[in-house]
Protein backbone atom coordinates (compact mmCIF):
# COMPACT_ATOMS: atom_id res chain seq x y z
CA UNK A 1 0.00 0.00 0.00
CA UNK A 2 2.88 2.47 1.00
CA UNK A 3 4.07 1.80 -2.50
CA UNK A 4 0.81 2.72 -4.33
CA UNK A 5 0.29 6.26 -4.99
CA UNK A 6 -3.26 5.24 -6.04
CA UNK A 7 -3.71 3.62 -2.68
CA UNK A 8 -2.34 6.58 -0.51
CA UNK A 9 -4.73 8.85 -2.89
CA UNK A 10 -7.61 7.36 -2.44
CA UNK A 11 -6.87 6.98 1.63
CA UNK A 12 -6.06 10.46 1.75
CA UNK A 13 -9.43 11.53 0.01
CA UNK A 14 -11.51 9.13 2.38
CA UNK A 15 -9.61 10.80 5.50
CA UNK A 16 -10.25 14.09 3.91
CA UNK A 17 -14.29 13.12 3.57
CA UNK A 18 -14.48 11.97 7.24
CA UNK A 19 -12.98 14.51 8.52
CA UNK A 20 -15.40 17.06 6.94
CA UNK A 21 -18.13 14.71 7.94
CA UNK A 22 -16.76 15.32 10.98
CA UNK A 23 -16.35 18.81 10.84
CA UNK A 24 -19.82 19.73 9.54
CA UNK A 25 -21.20 17.22 12.57
CA UNK A 26 -19.23 19.55 15.21
CA UNK A 27 -20.06 22.54 13.61
CA UNK A 28 -24.77 21.56 13.37
CA UNK A 29 -24.03 20.46 17.26
CA UNK A 30 -22.57 23.53 18.41
CA UNK A 31 -25.08 25.51 15.98
CA UNK A 32 -27.94 23.51 18.10
CA UNK A 33 -26.99 23.92 21.33
CA UNK A 34 -25.15 27.50 20.73
CA UNK A 35 -27.31 30.55 23.53
CA UNK A 36 -27.87 32.94 20.31
CA UNK A 37 -30.81 32.88 18.07
CA UNK A 38 -33.55 31.88 21.22
CA UNK A 39 -36.78 30.69 20.32
CA UNK A 40 -38.65 34.21 21.28
CA UNK A 41 -42.10 33.93 20.08
CA UNK A 42 -44.69 31.08 19.19
CA UNK A 43 -47.48 32.66 16.67
CA UNK A 44 -50.61 30.65 16.61
CA UNK A 45 -52.65 29.99 13.63
CA UNK A 46 -56.31 28.64 12.71
CA UNK A 47 -59.62 29.47 13.59
CA UNK A 48 -59.37 29.36 17.75
CA UNK A 49 -62.79 29.97 20.07
CA UNK A 50 -61.37 27.54 22.58
CA UNK A 51 -57.99 27.51 22.61
CA UNK A 52 -56.22 30.87 24.39
CA UNK A 53 -52.57 31.85 24.08
CA UNK A 54 -52.21 31.32 27.65
CA UNK A 55 -52.96 27.75 28.52
CA UNK A 56 -50.65 27.74 24.95
CA UNK A 57 -47.78 29.09 26.52
CA UNK A 58 -48.07 27.45 30.22
CA UNK A 59 -47.73 23.86 27.81
CA UNK A 60 -44.87 24.69 26.08
CA UNK A 61 -43.13 25.84 29.50
CA UNK A 62 -39.72 24.10 29.08
CA UNK A 63 -40.19 22.85 25.83
CA UNK A 64 -38.56 25.31 23.87
CA UNK A 65 -34.63 24.58 25.25
CA UNK A 66 -31.98 25.42 22.66
CA UNK A 67 -32.21 27.85 19.76
CA UNK A 68 -34.19 28.29 16.64
CA UNK A 69 -32.34 25.24 15.14
CA UNK A 70 -32.69 23.06 17.84
CA UNK A 71 -35.88 23.18 19.63
CA UNK A 72 -37.84 19.68 18.82
CA UNK A 73 -40.92 20.66 16.78
CA UNK A 74 -42.68 17.15 17.50
CA UNK A 75 -42.38 17.62 21.44
CA UNK A 76 -43.68 21.61 20.45
CA UNK A 77 -46.54 19.35 18.61
CA UNK A 78 -47.38 16.97 20.88
CA UNK A 79 -47.20 19.42 24.13
CA UNK A 80 -50.21 21.29 21.83
CA UNK A 81 -52.21 18.49 21.14
CA UNK A 82 -52.74 17.38 24.39
CA UNK A 83 -54.53 20.93 25.44
CA UNK A 84 -58.11 20.28 25.19
CA UNK A 85 -60.08 21.05 22.19
CA UNK A 86 -56.62 20.70 19.86
CA UNK A 87 -57.66 17.98 16.97
CA UNK A 88 -54.44 18.66 14.71
CA UNK A 89 -51.25 20.64 15.06
CA UNK A 90 -48.74 21.53 12.41
CA UNK A 91 -45.56 23.72 13.59
CA UNK A 92 -43.05 25.15 11.95
CA UNK A 93 -39.80 27.59 11.86
CA UNK A 94 -39.98 31.25 11.11
CA UNK A 95 -36.51 33.04 10.63
CA UNK A 96 -35.25 34.32 12.70
CA UNK A 97 -36.53 33.77 16.42
CA UNK A 98 -40.05 32.42 16.12
CA UNK A 99 -42.33 29.04 15.77
CA UNK A 100 -45.57 29.30 13.94
CA UNK A 101 -48.12 26.50 15.53
CA UNK A 102 -51.33 25.87 13.49
CA UNK A 103 -53.76 24.73 15.41
CA UNK A 104 -57.08 22.98 14.06
CA UNK A 105 -59.90 22.66 16.90
CA UNK A 106 -62.66 20.13 17.54
CA UNK A 107 -65.60 21.25 16.53
CA UNK A 108 -68.62 20.00 18.51
CA UNK A 109 -71.30 18.07 17.61
CA UNK A 110 -72.71 16.37 20.73
CA UNK A 111 -72.57 15.25 23.93
CA UNK A 112 -70.75 11.68 24.46
CA UNK A 113 -71.37 9.42 27.73
CA UNK A 114 -68.66 10.31 30.36
CA UNK A 115 -68.83 13.97 30.27
CA UNK A 116 -66.82 13.67 27.17
CA UNK A 117 -67.80 15.58 23.68
CA UNK A 118 -67.74 14.02 20.19
CA UNK A 119 -66.85 15.94 17.22
CA UNK A 120 -68.47 16.40 13.56
CA UNK A 121 -66.06 14.10 12.61
CA UNK A 122 -66.45 11.43 14.88
CA UNK A 123 -63.49 11.99 17.79
CA UNK A 124 -64.15 11.61 21.02
CA UNK A 125 -63.10 14.54 23.40
CA UNK A 126 -62.56 16.26 26.64
CA UNK A 127 -63.07 19.69 27.29
CA UNK A 128 -64.03 21.73 30.62
CA UNK A 129 -66.40 24.38 30.95
CA UNK A 130 -70.38 24.51 29.73
CA UNK A 131 -71.05 23.68 26.30
CA UNK A 132 -74.77 24.99 26.23
CA UNK A 133 -77.27 22.77 24.64
CA UNK A 134 -76.17 19.78 22.91
CA UNK A 135 -77.64 16.92 21.80
CA UNK A 136 -76.95 13.42 22.94
CA UNK A 137 -74.87 10.52 21.51
CA UNK A 138 -74.32 6.91 22.87
CA UNK A 139 -73.13 3.43 21.60
CA UNK A 140 -70.80 1.18 21.90
CA UNK A 141 -67.07 1.56 22.13
CA UNK A 142 -66.11 1.66 18.84
CA UNK A 143 -69.56 3.32 17.43
CA UNK A 144 -68.64 7.08 17.18
CA UNK A 145 -67.97 7.77 13.75
CA UNK A 146 -70.97 5.86 12.81
CA UNK A 147 -73.25 7.56 15.25
CA UNK A 148 -71.52 11.33 13.89
CA UNK A 149 -72.44 10.03 10.61
CA UNK A 150 -76.06 8.93 11.28
CA UNK A 151 -76.62 11.94 13.58
CA UNK A 152 -75.98 13.62 10.78
CA UNK A 153 -78.31 12.41 8.23
CA UNK A 154 -80.93 12.02 10.40
CA UNK A 155 -81.05 15.62 11.55
CA UNK A 156 -81.26 16.62 8.01
CA UNK A 157 -83.73 14.04 6.82
CA UNK A 158 -85.79 15.39 9.83
CA UNK A 159 -85.34 19.11 8.87
CA UNK A 160 -89.01 19.38 7.20
CA UNK A 161 -90.79 18.33 10.61
CA UNK A 162 -89.50 21.62 12.81
CA UNK A 163 -88.05 19.33 15.10
CA UNK A 164 -84.37 18.52 15.43
CA UNK A 165 -82.91 15.28 17.32
CA UNK A 166 -81.95 15.92 21.15
CA UNK A 167 -80.47 12.25 21.65
CA UNK A 168 -79.51 9.15 19.22
CA UNK A 169 -78.82 5.77 19.98
CA UNK A 170 -77.16 3.07 19.22
CA UNK A 171 -78.06 -0.26 21.39
CA UNK A 172 -75.17 -3.46 21.88
CA UNK A 173 -77.77 -5.26 19.57
CA UNK A 174 -77.48 -2.19 16.66
CA UNK A 175 -80.65 -0.92 17.04
CA UNK A 176 -81.53 2.63 16.69
CA UNK A 177 -83.43 5.36 18.51
CA UNK A 178 -84.37 9.06 18.19
CA UNK A 179 -85.44 11.60 20.40
CA UNK A 180 -86.55 14.80 19.17
CA UNK A 181 -86.84 18.39 20.81
CA UNK A 182 -90.75 17.59 21.24
CA UNK A 183 -89.82 14.83 23.16
CA UNK A 184 -91.30 11.97 20.54
CA UNK A 185 -89.61 8.87 20.29
CA UNK A 186 -88.86 7.31 17.38
CA UNK A 187 -87.53 3.79 17.03
CA UNK A 188 -86.03 2.82 14.42
CA UNK A 189 -84.38 -0.74 14.82
CA UNK A 190 -82.07 -2.22 13.17
CA UNK A 191 -80.52 -1.68 9.81
CA UNK A 192 -81.46 -3.94 7.04
CA UNK A 193 -80.64 -4.36 3.57
CA UNK A 194 -83.46 -4.31 2.34
CA UNK A 195 -84.46 -0.85 3.63
CA UNK A 196 -82.10 1.61 4.93
CA UNK A 197 -82.65 3.51 8.38
CA UNK A 198 -82.82 7.08 6.29
CA UNK A 199 -85.16 5.12 3.89
CA UNK A 200 -87.35 4.22 7.08
CA UNK A 201 -87.04 7.80 8.65
CA UNK A 202 -87.95 9.29 4.95
CA UNK A 203 -90.40 7.65 4.52
CA UNK A 204 -92.23 8.69 8.29
CA UNK A 205 -91.20 12.68 7.24
CA UNK A 206 -93.37 12.15 4.73
CA UNK A 207 -96.00 10.54 6.29
CA UNK A 208 -96.39 12.64 9.46
CA UNK A 209 -98.25 15.48 8.61
CA UNK A 210 -101.03 13.07 7.81
CA UNK A 211 -100.76 11.77 11.10
CA UNK A 212 -100.48 14.62 13.22
CA UNK A 213 -103.50 15.71 11.56
CA UNK A 214 -105.85 12.61 12.38
CA UNK A 215 -104.54 12.32 16.00
CA UNK A 216 -106.38 14.34 18.80
CA UNK A 217 -103.34 13.84 21.01
CA UNK A 218 -99.25 14.65 19.69
CA UNK A 219 -97.99 11.16 19.52
CA UNK A 220 -95.37 10.49 22.33
CA UNK A 221 -93.48 7.39 20.59
CA UNK A 222 -93.78 5.89 16.52
CA UNK A 223 -91.97 2.78 16.00
CA UNK A 224 -90.97 2.53 12.82
CA UNK A 225 -90.13 -0.93 12.56
CA UNK A 226 -93.03 -2.34 10.48
CA UNK A 227 -91.87 -2.74 6.69
CA UNK A 228 -95.65 -1.09 5.83
CA UNK A 229 -96.69 0.98 8.52
CA UNK A 230 -96.18 2.57 12.18
CA UNK A 231 -97.32 1.65 15.28
CA UNK A 232 -98.25 4.77 17.32
CA UNK A 233 -98.51 6.09 21.06
CA UNK A 234 -100.10 9.09 22.19
CA UNK A 235 -100.03 9.80 25.70
CA UNK A 236 -102.61 8.00 27.92
CA UNK A 237 -103.71 5.83 25.11
CA UNK A 238 -102.55 2.17 24.17
CA UNK A 239 -100.32 1.74 20.89
CA UNK A 240 -101.86 1.98 17.58
CA UNK A 241 -100.65 0.29 14.00
CA UNK A 242 -100.95 2.46 10.86
CA UNK A 243 -100.67 1.05 7.23
CA UNK A 244 -98.27 3.66 5.44
CA UNK A 245 -100.50 4.77 2.26
CA UNK A 246 -98.85 4.95 -1.48
CA UNK A 247 -99.18 8.88 -1.05
CA UNK A 248 -97.27 8.62 2.26
CA UNK A 249 -94.37 7.19 0.57
CA UNK A 250 -91.31 9.63 -0.24
CA UNK A 251 -90.65 8.76 -3.83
Amino acid sequence: MWHSPRLLNAAADALYCLAAALAVWIAAEAALRAPFLPVRTVALAGDLRHVDAERVRASLEGRLAGNFFGVALADVRRALEALPWVRHVEVRREWPDRLVARIEEHVVLARWPGNRLVSTTGEVFEAGGSHGALPQLAGPPGTERELARRFLAFRELLAPLGAAPVQVQLSARRAWQIQLANGLVLELGRDQARQSLEERLARFVAAYPRIAAELERPPEHIDLRYPNGFAIRVSGAAAAKREARPQDRRT
